[in-house]
């Protein structure tokens, strides 16, 4: 069995385990290449990392979700979820156990820590800064994540390698096997800050591009973001057509479903498709489910990337794109010192998927009349 070790935190267990499978699948092998580990948790809050096998001179990925609010522990007498700051936590314990021992070590953060306070604006913190020069303290050789809300905070860490993945192709795929996509789609970006990735998802769909402008109230903070005050659409008319609403997360979803019903009703669009790369619905699913039952989206795509409780799957209004293959194929080419060309551009596939998607309902209406 060759170097390869994965050591899979158990805030992403389900995406290691599914990474595991396709990693042996890749290398003919029944051996998994999950370590063994133990993570210790004592009752006053504070917890320990230990390795439970010989890692001497392995290729090591560290994998965690820091996003995973449904890991639980008991202090002092209490049951509490798992923060970000405490799963954080956990992968420098990890570094730390295998510090001296491994041959390289690798971190795998789908949602990148802190990545929502990139920059400081007057006396603030600076916390992914900060937690990236952390990690290069500790010796890390390769920093992975996808979607960073920023990926100009690499420049925190100009010697530590930081690959920024992106899952547009892995979601295209499956909204155009799913839907009905067509010629009259437009991609639409929530706020100026998404028009970049929007152009990027009308670039890989072939389609025009709009967007909103977002005004904020920033008198105001409320839950520690300052109110909206209007959303105003500037773009190609929508009038009629399938518009894709694509931003990077959705926090309480208050913003994008603003968008939804101003599509709707005063933009008179046909169908919503809202795309993010993570759900974080930190504020639950009601007021989805209510926009739902008014028609102000059709559907909303995300990923397995950070965490969703199995609940909410349930719901006809949210799919899941399964990414674990794409984190398998990353791992096996790093790993093996292979080109990830491929991976991260996708485009062919796409377009071929489109191609055939726009061939097929061509086909269908000729039939129909």
């Amino acid at each position: 069995m060759d170097d390869l070790k994965l050591l899979v935190l158990d805030n992403i267990r389900k995406i290691g385990v599914e990474v595991d499978e396709y990693l042996r699948k890749f290398n003919g092998t029944n051996d998994s290449y999950i370590m063994k580990i133990t993570r210790s948790r004592f009752n006053n809050g504070e917890g320990k990392i230990r390795i439970d096998e010989t890692i001497r001179d392995k290729d090591v990925f560290i994998l965690s979700d820091v996003g995973n609010y449904g890991i639980t522990y008991e202090m002092h007498d209490h049951i509490v979820p798992m923060s970000p700051d405490e799963h954080f936590q956990d992968i420098k314990r990890s570094i730390s156990a295998l510090s001296g021992y491994a041959r390289r070590i690798t971190v795998f953060m789908p949602l990148l820590y802190q990545s929502r306070q990139d920059k400081r604006e007057g006396r603030e913190s600076l916390d992914c800064s900060m937690a990236l020069q952390e990690l290069e303290r500790l010796k890390i050789n390769h920093l992975l994540t996808f979607d960073c809300h920023n990926r100009q905070v690499a420049n925190a860490i100009p010697n530590l390698p930081f690959e920024n993945f992106f899952p547009t192709n892995r979601i295209l795929e499956d909204l155009i096997v799913n839907e009905n996509i067509c010629d009259d789609t437009i991609v639409v970006a929530p706020d100026e800050g998404a028009l970049k990735r929007a152009r990027f998802y009308a670039d890989m769909l072939r389609c025009n591009v709009g967007s909103f402008y977002k005004r904020r109230d920033v008198t105001k903070l409320v839950n520690g973001k300052n109110p909206i005050v209007e959303h105003k659409y500037m773009g190609t008319d929508v009038n009629g057509k399938t518009v894709i609403v694509v931003d990077d997360m959705i926090a309480s979803g208050s913003s994008i479903i603003d968008v939804g019903r101003k599509l709707k009703e005063e933009y008179h669009a046909d169908k919503i498709f809202f795309i993010t790369t993570f759900a974080l619905f930190t504020e639950g699913i009601d007021i989805f489910n209510e926009a739902y039952i008014k028609g102000y989206f059709d559907k909303l795509y995300t990923t397995n990337l950070s965490y969703i409780p199995e609940d909410y799957k349930q719901n006809e209004w949210l799919e899941v794109v399964n990414c674990s293959k794409r984190i398998a194929e990353i791992i096996d080419c790093i790993h093996k010192g292979n080109s990830l060309g491929k991976i991260v551009d996708g485009k062919e596939g796409v377009f071929k998927l489109l191609d055939e998607k726009k061939t097929t309902l061509k086909r269908t209406r000729a039939i129909k009349y």
